[in-house]
């Protein structure tokens, strides 16, 4: 194994490590989003184990993806077995089988890698029952096998797989689900490319196209976070000038539906319900609830649940940094000239959307925030708190709320500015105010804590001292 080639993944490292260490035969259903490092993960650590690699072909027909097994099936068996190209997905894994069987013993597993899966299920192949056998009928006895069934359309592998109904039901041993990496993988992968960048530069980066290996590989020495974005974003041979597309045609049947959603959701960044989307899109109730949970499923969406569930419905928002950047500033700006960042970035639109893409950024490191306060120990449910107003109370909102189960109540305030911030008297007034609903329109008993999740920490002057309790500013953000 090369573990010293991969960045980050320690716990997903681990995991796999102990399945190797397994005594018994081992289903591994690995999934998450597209380009978030799933292929290079598993042909990296486990390398020298991998006895049968097969990656599907995105469109492929049944036809072509029996002949790319047989193709990886004659080079493993140096043609020294079956000859005659297998009619169809049983033929196939009776081949893969046969082969398995006839390995010599060894003091570690063998590990069995079908990369992309929801690839291979083409219409009416027979593909999940032919699985459904294999399984069953062959590697459940293989005490020596590893089988990883790999795949970027997570709903796929959760239908079909890991929530399977029929032959496979309750036959996936383990899962892992690859998240984008957080702010300290990023780091540590920049530096693994010779990169050593300020962290608000790391950050301004990330909040353009987020922890996705796949596109922090494009970021080159040398250049400033302008000329990077511009690079990688708006140029024609920028990579992520067209990813957008691709990204959700890949992944999903009847894409449409998935970016409506997104789109919706890219134009009110603060989250809209179940019911604002079923308004936005015109979507039917079957339509909404599966294209919500394949999202979610993917990590492009979260739903945010209210503040003591005191509602049937949560909050939807695009969680997917590089979707809210393309949607908010590539798409309306394919084509510009050059530098087109440098301008960009000194507009309205600008403050707005890094505003929403750092808060997005802090809801995504709730564990840092927690160890950050001291907390990380301590039961915790996160939610976002939307009160409208009534004849006696004004209306307020947080986005993040932070639910302690020691009686204390964070309401977390996301700034992000280029400095240390210096919080105002209309500011500080605004704070005490939102404290003050917040207390009188949930009826809570529980401590009112404000706090602080800033860029830089903030200029501790009086308005500071008087009505903010915690600050958590970028670094701690970076930590382990």
């Amino acid at each position: 194994m090369q573990a010293s080639l991969i960045i980050g993944r320690e716990q997903e490292k681990a995991r796999l490590d102990k399945i190797m260490s397994s005594r018994q035969p081992e289903f591994l259903a690995l999934y998450g989003r597209r380009r978030v490092g799933k292929t290079y993960l598993i042909r990296q650590h486990l390398k020298d184990s991998i006895v049968f690699d097969l990656s599907g072909s995105k469109e492929g027909s049944k036809s072509r993806q029996i002949s790319n097994f047989f193709d990886e099936y004659l080079i493993r068996t140096q043609a020294r077995l079956e000859t005659k190209m297998p009619e169809d997905w049983h033929e196939c894994f009776k081949y893969l089988a046969a082969y398995l069987a006839q390995l010599p013993p060894s003091d570690k597993k063998h590990v069995v890698f079908l990369d992309e899966m929801p690839w291979l299920d083409t219409p009416r192949s027979g593909f999940v029952s032919a699985l459904e056998f294999f399984w069953n009928q062959h590697l459940s006895r293989m005490d020596q096998v590893v089988l990883i069934a790999c795949g970027s359309a997570s709903s796929w592998i959760r239908k079909n797989l890991i929530n399977a109904r029929g032959g496979l039901y309750n036959r996936v041993t383990q899962r892992i689900k690859l998240m984008p990496f957080n702010l300290h993988e990023t780091e540590l992968f920049l530096q693994s490319m010779g990169l050593q960048m300020p962290r608000y530069q790391i950050l301004e980066l990330y909040m353009a196209m987020g922890g996705i290996p796949f596109y922090l590989k494009e970021i080159e020495k040398g250049k400033s976070v302008p000329q990077l974005i511009d690079d990688i974003c708006f140029s024609r041979q920028g990579l992520l000038s067209e990813e957008y597309g691709q990204l959700y045609y890949s992944l999903f049947k009847n894409a449409e539906l998935h970016i409506a959603i997104i789109e919706a959701l890219a134009k009110r960044p603060q989250g809209l319900t179940r019911s604002d989307l079923a308004q936005a899109t015109k979507m039917n109730e079957s339509h909404l609830t599966r294209t919500l949970e394949e999202l979610e499923e993917c990590d492009f969406i979260c739903r945010y649940p209210p503040f003591l569930n005191l509602k049937k419905e949560g909050t939807f928002k695009l969680t997917d940094l590089y979707s809210l950047f393309f949607l908010k500033f590539i798409q309306p700006n394919q084509g510009t000239t050059k530098q087109v960042w440098e301008q960009l970035s000194k507009t309205p639109s600008y403050i707005t959307w890094s505003g929403y893409a750092f808060e997005n950024i802090c809801l995504q490191h709730v564990d840092q925030i927690k160890a950050a306060l001291g907390i990380s120990g301590v039961f915790t449910q996160q939610s976002s708190w939307k009160f409208k107003g009534n004849d006696v109370l004004p209306g307020a909102q947080v986005d993040m709320v932070i639910d302690r189960a020691d009686q204390i109540i964070h309401l977390c305030e996301a700034k992000f500015t280029k400095d240390h911030y210096a919080i105002t008297q209309e500011y500080a007034d605004k704070l005490r105010l939102r404290k003050s609903i917040f207390k009188q329109a949930t009826k809570t008993k529980k401590a009112i804590f404000t706090t602080l999740l800033t860029t830089y920490p903030a200029i501790k002057n009086k308005y500071y001292l008087e009505d903010v309790d915690n600050e958590i500013p970028m670094e701690k953000l970076f930590a382990f």
